[in-house]
C-alpha cells in the first residue's frame, strides 16, 4: 500500500481547514462522556475514527468506510472493477468422476 500524498493548502478538503482551538464543555450521555462538535469542526459523513495520543483525543475521517455499509460495498465493487475480467479457463469440475446413473421414477 502506498502512502497518500502529504496534505498541503492546495489539496486540503474544505472540512480540514485550520480553525484554531476552541473551548468546549464535556458532558455525560448515559454512561459515556461526550462533547458537542462545533459547526466549524464538523466532519463529513456519519462515521469517524477516534484515537488517543497522550492526553489528546484525535477524531478523523476514516480511510475506509465501515464494514457492512453501502459505502463499503461500493468501494469493494469499484476495486473488483479495476481488476478487469478474469481470463482464466474454468476447470473441468466433473473430470475423473463416474458417469451418472439413470433414475427411473
Amino acid at each position: 500500500m502506498s502512502n497518500p500524498p502529504p496534505l498541503t493548502a492546495e489539496n486540503l478538503p474544505a472540512y480540514a481547514a485550520d480553525t484554531g482551538a476552541r473551548h468546549v464543555r464535556l458532558f455525560k450521555n448515559g454512561a459515556n462522556q461526550a462533547v458537542r462538535i462545533p459547526k466549524e469542526f464538523e466532519l463529513p459523513g456519519k462515521d469517524a475514527v477516534m484515537r488517543r495520543e497522550g492526553n489528546r483525543l484525535i477524531i478523523e475521517v476514516p480511510d475506509k468506510p465501515a464494514r457492512g455499509t453501502a459505502a463499503a460495498l461500493l468501494l469493494a465493487l469499484e476495486e473488483i472493477r479495476k481488476m478487469g475480467p478474469c481470463e482464466d479457463e474454468f476447470p473441468d469440475v466433473d473430470g475423473g468422476m463416474l458417469p451418472l446413473d439413470d433414475i427411473v421414477l
